[in-house]
C-alpha cells in the first residue's frame, strides 16, 4: 500500500474510494443556495476565515489557488464530510446538514464556479457524484498547502530522509483460525479471540517490571463517549470512535494509516459502538444509522453497506459484528413491537441470509411465554453486546436482553399452557451461524421486572466437571450471579453469587432456576429497595478469564436502587416503578470493587474495592498482571495473585471501553480508550459528588510499555 495516499485522510465516505475519485460531473449549485450560504457562513465561519474568505486571522484561506489545489480532483462529499467532522471548531456537527451544503455553495461561488440550476446535495450520492476540477492531490501535499510558514524556497533540494515504515506492507489476511487462536501479539476480536476470555499471552510486563510503565505514545480521537475496544493485527490497530470514525493506525507509534467517518443525517445521534470484527482483507463495523460495512483494511474503502434495520428511530447497533463461517453475525438493540433480532450477511456481498427473532412470536416454539400478549405488544431481546463463537461445535452464543415493558408480564394470566417467563429474554442462545437456527436457549432469569440483563459476555472455556473435561460458557447478569452451562448442549452445570444482591433467594442446583424474593416485586404503589442498581453490578464493561489457572477476574459496581412510583412522563418500567441510586445499606464508601473467582472452585480468591466505581472492562495477562479503569480516570495495574495495586496512571479523560494487550515490533503495549458518556460511566456519578467530571467532551487512545 502507498502510505502517502493513505495516511493523514480526514475522512472518507460511504460510496467514495480512499484513493481513487469517480468523476461523474462538476460542482454545481443554484443562486439562492449561495446567499443562504453567505448568511451560515457569516454566522459560523467568518470569524476564523474572515468575511472576505481570505482575511482571517485564525483560520486558512477558503478562496483562491491554495484552497482550489487543496480540494482539486476531489468530491463534494469529501469536502462535506471534512466540513461537518471539524466545524465549527469545539462543535463539529452542530449546524444542519442543509447548512454545510450551503456554506459550500457560497464558497464555490467565491472560487470562480458559476451557479447553475442544480443544488449542492445533502445526499450521500448526489456528493459523490460532484467533483471539484482539476487533479488531485496526494493528501501530504494538499495538508502542507495551508502552512503559515509559506511555500518551499525555490531551488531547495531537501535532504534525504527514509520514509516510516508502513506496516500494512506487512498485513496479512485473518482467518478463522487465527480469530480462534490468535497469534500471540494479535487482538483480533472484541475479546481477543472467538473464545470471548479478555486474556493476553503476552508476558514481557509483568508483577515486578509493571512500575515502569509509561506512555509510549497517544493520539487524540473524534470527541465523544467511547467504549470501543481496539483491534490489532500485524502492527495495525484498528480503533473505533464516536461518530462512526474507523481509524487504522501503526500500534507501534500511532501514526495513522487511514481513516473512515460516516456521515449521518441531522435526525441522525451518533451512538456509542462497542467493537469491529476482522475476518480476511476486511474489516466489519456497524454504524449509527442501523448498517453494516465492510471496509478494506488496507485502504479503509467501503467494499459493501447493508441496511440491518428499517428507519426506526427504536433501533441501535451498539454492538459490533461477530464474523464467523463466512457470515456476519449482528445484534439488534430496540424496544420496537416484535422484538429484536440477530441478523446473519454474507461475508462478501453483505446480503442478508437469515435473521433470528430473540422475541418469538404466538404459535412458534417459546411464543406462548408472553403472558398471552399479541406479538405486537411484545418487545425487547435487544442484543447489546457481540456474541462468541466456538469452531469445534460450530455454535455462536448471544444473549439477548429483557424488555423495559414489564408491566403486561408482571401477573400470570390464568391460561393453560401460558407463562410469563418472556423468552429469550436473560438468555443464552447458540446458534448455527451458516443458517440462524437455534440450537439450545437456557433462561437464566425469567421474567424480569427489573432490568437485570444477562446480556453481556458469553466466554468459553473447558472445565473440570464431575471429574471430566467438558467446554463451558460462563456468563452472568446485572445481579453479578454468574451461570455455567454446557457449551454443547446448555445443559446447567452450576452458578455463583458475587455477594452484592437481594433479589435472589435461592438457585436449585440441578436446574439453576432462580427464586425470587417476592417482596421486591414493583407494583408502583410503594418504594422498594433493590440491590444492585439498575446500572448493574455487573454490566457492558467485560471481565476476563485466564485460560489456565480458571481465575475469572470481573469489575463490580456496588450500589442499590430505590424502585418508587413512577409519575406519567417519568423514566422507568411499564410497571410503573422508575430507578433512584443509593449506596448499599452497609456501604462504606467504597464503591468500585474487583474480584477474581476460581471457577473450578466457584470460591472468591481475592478482592480489591476502591471509592470510584468501575468504568472499564478488564485485561488479564500472562505475566500475572491485570488492568483496569474507573471513574476518577485512574487506569491500574493489579498482582492477579491477591488484587494488589501495583502501578497506576492518571488518564486525560474517563475510560470507559476495555484495555487490551498486544506487541508491535516485539514489544508488548497496553492499549485504553477514554471517553466519557457512555452508560455504564455517568450511571454511577451521583454517588461519588467530589470526583470531578470531564466539562468538554474529548477522546484518547493511550499506548503504554516498558523503557
Amino acid at each position: 500500500m502507498n502510505r502517502v495516499c493513505a495516511k493523514g485522510i480526514i475522512v472518507t465516505l460511504l460510496l467514495s474510494s480512499v484513493c481513487s475519485i469517480n468523476a461523474q460531473e462538476a460542482p454545481g449549485f443554484t443562486a439562492d443556495q449561495a446567499r443562504e450560504g453567505e448568511r451560515e457562513y457569516n454566522l459560523n465561519c467568518a470569524s476564523c476565515h474572515g468575511p472576505a474568505l481570505t482575511d482571517g486571522q485564525f483560520g486558512p484561506p477558503l478562496s483562491g489557488q491554495t484552497f482550489m489545489q487543496r480540494w482539486s480532483g476531489r468530491d463534494l462529499a469529501e469536502l462535506f464530510t471534512y466540513m461537518h467532522a471539524t466545524m465549527p471548531p469545539g462543535l463539529a456537527g452542530s449546524i444542519a446538514n442543509r447548512a454545510y451544503a450551503a456554506i459550500i455553495a457560497h464558497v464555490l461561488e467565491k472560487n470562480g464556479i458559476a451557479a447553475g440550476t442544480k443544488p449542492v446535495p445533502v445526499q450521500l450520492d448526489g456528493l459523490t457524484a460532484m467533483v471539484m476540477p482539476g487533479e488531485r492531490l496526494s493528501d501530504q501535499d494538499r495538508l502542507r498547502l495551508w502552512s503559515p510558514g509559506g511555500p518551499l524556497a525555490s531551488g531547495i533540494a531537501l535532504p534525504a530522509w527514509p520514509e516510516p515504515a508502513n506496516p500494512m506492507n506487512n498485513y496479512t489476511a485473518v482467518t478463522e483460525a487465527m480469530l480462534a487462536n490468535p497469534a500471540p501479539g494479535d487482538w483480533l476480536t472484541w475479546r481477543r479471540s472467538y473464545a470471548g476470555l479478555g486474556f493476553s499471552p503476552l508476558a514481557e510486563i509483568n508483577r515486578n517490571n509493571v512500575k515502569d510503565l509509561r506512555l509510549a505514545w497517544s493520539l487524540s480521537l473524534p470527541a465523544g463517549p467511547n467504549t470501543g475496544t481496539p483491534l490489532v493485527h500485524d502492527g495495525v490497530i484498528f480503533v473505533l470512535s464516536y461518530g462512526d470514525h474507523l481509524q487504522a493506525l501503526d500500534a507501534a507509534t500511532g501514526e495513522e494509516i487511514w481513516h473512515y467517518g460516516r456521515l449521518l443525517s441531522d435526525e441522525q445521534r451518533p451512538g456509542v459502538k462497542r467493537n469491529l470484527a476482522l475476518h480476511g482483507d476486511k474489516v466489519f463495523m456497524s454504524t449509527s444509522d442501523d448498517h453494516v460495512l465492510a471496509l478494506d483494511a488496507r485502504s479503509g474503502r467501503v467494499i459493501w453497506d447493508q441496511p440491518v434495520a428499517d428507519a426506526n428511530p427504536r433501533w441501535s447497533l451498539s454492538s459490533g459484528p461477530l464474523v464467523a463461517e463466512g457470515v456476519v453475525m449482528q445484534g439488534v438493540q430496540g424496544q420496537a413491537p416484535g422484538g429484536a433480532y440477530v441478523i446473519g450477511l454474507d461475508i462478501e456481498t453483505g446480503k442478508e441470509l437469515w435473521r433470528f427473532n430473540t422475541i418469538p412470536s404466538p404459535g412458534q416454539p417459546g411464543g406462548d411465554s408472553w403472558n398471552d400478549l399479541p406479538e405486537d405488544k411484545r418487545s425487547g431481546g435487544s442484543v447489546w453486546t457481540p456474541g462468541s463463537y466456538d469452531p469445534e461445535l460450530k455454535l455462536a452464543y448471544f444473549g439477548p436482553a429483557p424488555t423495559y415493558d414489564t408491566g403486561p408480564l408482571r401477573d400470570l394470566v390464568q391460561k393453560p399452557g401460558i407463562t410469563n417467563d418472556a423468552l429469550y429474554t436473560d438468555s443464552t442462545i447458540a446458534l448455527r451461524p451458516a443458517t440462524g437456527e437455534l440450537v439450545w436457549h437456557y433462561q437464566h432469569f425469567a421474567n424480569d421486572q427489573w432490568d437485570m440483563d444477562w446480556a453481556f459476555e458469553r466466554q468459553i472455556l473447558t472445565l473440570s466437571v464431575d471429574g471430566e473435561d467438558k467446554k463451558v460458557v460462563v456468563t452472568g447478569g446485572k445481579e453479578a450471579v454468574f451461570d455455567i452451562l454446557d457449551a454443547k448442549t446448555g445443559g446447567y452445570i452450576a452458578s455463583f453469587d458475587l455477594g452484592v444482591q437481594n433479589l435472589i433467594t435461592a438457585i436449585d442446583p440441578v436446574t439453576g432456576k432462580k427464586t425470587i424474593d417476592k417482596s421486591k416485586i414493583p407494583y408502583g404503589d410503594k418504594t422498594i429497595t433493590i440491590c444492585p442498581h439498575g446500572g448493574g453490578a455487573k454490566n457492558w464493561i467485560p471481565g476476563s478469564i485466564n485460560p489456565e489457572t480458571r481465575i475469572l477476574f470481573e469489575p463490580i459496581v456496588e450500589s442499590c436502587a430505590d424502585l418508587v412510583p413512577s409519575k406519567p412522563g417519568d423514566l422507568g418500567l411499564s410497571s410503573g416503578i422508575r430507578f433512584t441510586i443509593r449506596p448499599r445499606l452497609d456501604s462504606d464508601g467504597r464503591f468500585g470493587r474487583i474480584q477474581a473467582v476460581d471457577l473450578a472452585t466457584r470460591k472468591t480468591v481475592w478482592t480489591t474495592r476502591q471509592r470510584a466505581p468501575q468504568s472499564t472492562g478488564i485485561v488479564a495477562t500472562a505475566g500475572g498482571v491485570i488492568f483496569a479503569g474507573a471513574l476518577d480516570r485512574w487506569f491500574s495495574a493489579y498482582d492477579d495473585r491477591d488484587g494488589k495495586l501495583l502501578w497506576q496512571n492518571r488518564l486525560n479523560d474517563v475510560p470507559s471501553a476495555a484495555p487490551i494487550s498486544f506487541s508491535a515490533n516485539g514489544k508488548q503495549y497496553i492499549a485504553m480508550v477514554v471517553g466519557y458518556g457512555s452508560g455504564q460511566s455517568v450511571t454511577f456519578a451521583k454517588l461519588t459528588p467530589e470526583i470531578d467530571l470531564p466539562h468538554a467532551q474529548s477522546s484518547t487512545i493511550w499506548v503504554f510499555a516498558l523503557p
